[in-house]
């Protein structure tokens, strides 16, 4: 029977930081004359975290996140009434276990989107499964997907993630064949997985969006029951810079 080397072993066992790192630790452990269980466990603990660091960067890009915002420079005493401790207890993802949604609404600059990439950002790293996508791009696609009579497929697929995050249901009033479809999606996600949404939209205004009382309605139902609503009552970050750096402007003109 021909020899198989340890190195190829360790290969045909998916241990790939194993084969890498073995000797390597070996020398280093039998250097310092430390037990068998202690090289193992060292072995053990860098394949861990090599899965870990690898699923996350898999999470990572399967989010389809534009940006790569961090919740850590989110202003968030810019925002009257926001609790740091709130959106850090949203953060840890624990709503997801009894599947709760997250609505974010403001006016445009306010850090909607912002809020929301970072706050999936921090659910990828604990190996959270999410996905981003513009509310008016969705609808596109939901559409496209109940013409081409896939639309139970399609939805299905959305259920592999936890939180679906619906970017910007805003100003791009739906006829009544998007609503039909935007409507299934969220009742399907209904007790059943969690939904983020940002919108510049007050629920107020959502008749305008939808059209029909009924429908609107009936999603405002669904997206409340079971929900975290922030209100980013603020001025917008952008004209907020802009007056700032119109400030220094003037007062370094004033300084000449």
């Amino acid at each position: 029977m021909q020899e198989v080397s340890l190195q190829a072993q360790l290969k045909q066992l998916l241990l790939p930081t194993f084969a890498k790192r073995h000797l390597e630790l070996a020398t280093a452990y039998e250097a310092e004359q430390r037990s068998h269980v202690e090289y193992l466990g060292a072995l053990a603990q860098e394949e861990i975290e090599h899965r870990l660091q690898a699923r996350i960067a898999r999470l990572m890009k399967d989010a389809k996140l534009p940006r790569n915002k961090h919740l850590e420079d989110f202003e968030i005493e810019r925002i009257p009434g926001l609790s740091r401790s709130l959106i850090e207890n949203l953060a840890s993802g624990n709503f997801t276990n009894s599947y709760e949604n997250i609505l974010i609404f403001g006016n445009p600059g306010t850090g909607k989107t912002h809020l929301s990439i970072a706050l999936a950002r921090r659910w990828c790293l604990q190996g959270r499964k999410v996905y981003y996508i513009g509310a008016a791009n969705l609808v596109q696609i939901l559409l496209e997907a109940k013409q081409n009579l896939k639309l139970k497929q399609l939805i299905q697929k959305f259920d592999r993630y936890e939180i679906l995050l619906i970017d910007d249901i805003s100003y791009i009033p739906f006829d009544k064949n998007e609503t039909d479809v935007l409507f299934q999606l969220l009742s399907e996600r209904y007790e059943m997985r969690s939904t983020l949404i940002t919108s510049n939209l007050p629920f107020g205004k959502w008749s305008t969006l939808f059209k029909d009382e009924i429908t609107t309605a009936a999603v405002i139902d669904r997206l409340v029951h079971h929900s975290t609503i922030l209100e980013l009552n603020a001025e917008s970050y952008r004209i907020s810079a802009a007056k700032s750096r119109k400030k220094s402007s003037l007062s370094f003109v004033e300084g000449v």
